[in-house]
């Protein structure tokens, strides 16, 4: 017969049950503790030290969608200042394109002597062609020209019209005839009193003045566009009476192409 079947229980079977007590919470071996009940979701994004996003990566929680929470306000100094810059903008835009359709419309000026201007004819004697190209000469030395005319006009009453000017491209009409007045002035005297008067369709800019002197009193009138400048002296004639016969002479020897 075999031995006799043992009371005694078999061992289990594992690892022996351990007497030590589980770690504490907060030790290094504990388990996490669990994430506090809040809705805020998270997502993953770069982290500051990473913008571009390429190596570390961060929790943060994402921008609520709330519809209650306010936008952000536009500046409004900045929309102000934008809406400044495009009006300043447009308006020299605006302003240079009249400038230049100006400047082109009237470079393209052509100055002529004709033999009768109304009840003016020309002086063709010696004298008054020296006089002229005398005239011509000195402008063209101060204001350059492309092309220079001078000529000496005699009215039914005896009273001579002394003419010249030339065409060039003139950036600042204006301020080349105040370059001419100047010039008359330092060969017949200052010339004075000089204002503004009609200066008819051709445009530009046309003033008289009046020059002092022991024989008398000497008008000056002239005009300047982009395309041509050119003066006439009046004696004894008021500014009053050579403006109208200044604007009469400009129509008659002034044309554009």
């Amino acid at each position: 017969m075999g031995p006799a079947p043992s009371d005694t229980p078999p061992p289990a079977t594992g690892p022996a049950p351990s007497d030590t007590p589980p770690p504490a919470a907060g030790s290094l071996f504990s388990a996490p503790a669990a994430p506090a009940d809040d809705d805020t979701p998270l997502e993953l994004s770069a982290t500051p030290d990473d913008p571009d996003g390429d190596n570390a990566f961060g929790l943060m929680a994402a921008e609520s969608d709330d519809p209650a929470r306010p936008a952000k306000p536009r500046s409004k100094t900045r929309t102000i200042v934008l809406a400044s810059l495009l009006a300043v903008t447009v308006a020299g835009a605006g302003a240079m394109a009249v400038f230049g359709w100006r400047i082109n419309s009237q470079r393209n000026t052509t100055l002529a002597t004709p033999t009768s201007i109304g009840s003016l004819t020309l002086d063709d004697s010696e004298e008054a062609a020296a006089t002229a190209d005398y005239l011509q000469t000195a402008l063209s030395a101060e204001i350059p020209m492309t092309k220079a005319v001078g000529a000496v006009y005699t009215g039914a009453d005896e009273k001579s019209v002394l003419f010249f000017g030339g065409t060039s491209l003139f950036w600042s009409p204006g301020s080349e005839l105040d370059t001419a007045f100047d010039l008359v002035g330092d060969d017949q005297g200052a010339v004075t009193e000089i204002s503004d008067v009609e200066a008819g369709d051709l445009g530009g800019t046309m003033k008289c003045g009046v020059t002092h002197s022991s024989d008398g009193d000497l008008t000056v009138c002239g005009w300047a566009d982009h395309g041509a400048l050119a003066l006439a002296m009046f004696p004894n004639r008021t500014p009053a009476e050579a403006a109208p016969l200044m604007l009469q002479i400009r129509s008659a020897t002034q044309t554009r192409s």
